[in-house]
């Protein structure tokens, strides 16, 4: 999600906002955006190599789990990309869900790292969505 100037496009569309953000910190906020989009295709791509292993049926719990994470994802990145109308309690409990999400599939996803890349890399993926939005939860006060 970097551009040719190492300026992602989250934190560019923050600073074209044409309204204050209320004292939201922009940068932990375009982090966590783009944490959220990133984790979304990482579940999105785990289940799917799931679905093309050989032990799929000891999967089934990861498949199901990744797809809940990459939705919650997806929808938390929404979300934190609309600003008018900002209502603050929703954003907590969506960045509190995102953050449950991602721990639940990080932890899942562990137990498969060791025999398994792409499980591997959607834990360290979770890993870091789930910092991202402690990290803005911990800024929102």
């Amino acid at each position: 999600m970097e551009m040719e100037d190492g300026v992602s496009t989250a934190t560019k569309m923050l600073e074209t906002y044409p309204q204050d953000l209320g004292g939201i910190d922009r940068a932990a906020l375009a982090s966590c955006i783009e944490a959220c989009l990133e984790c979304a295709q990482a579940c999105t791509a785990c289940a799917d190599a799931c679905l093309s292993e050989d032990s799929v049926q000891q999967l089934t719990t990861c498949v199901r789990t990744n797809l809940d994470c990459a939705d919650v994802c997806a929808a938390t990145g929404q979300v934190l990309s609309r600003h008018t109308g900002y209502d603050a309690n929703l954003t907590r409990v969506v960045l509190e869900a995102c953050a449950t999400a991602c721990r639940s599939c990080g932890d899942e996803c562990d137990r498969h790292a060791d025999h398994h890349e792409h499980c591997r890399i959607c834990a360290e993926s979770c890993r870091r969505c789930e910092q991202a939005c402690r990290q803005l939860l911990t800024s929102l006060g």
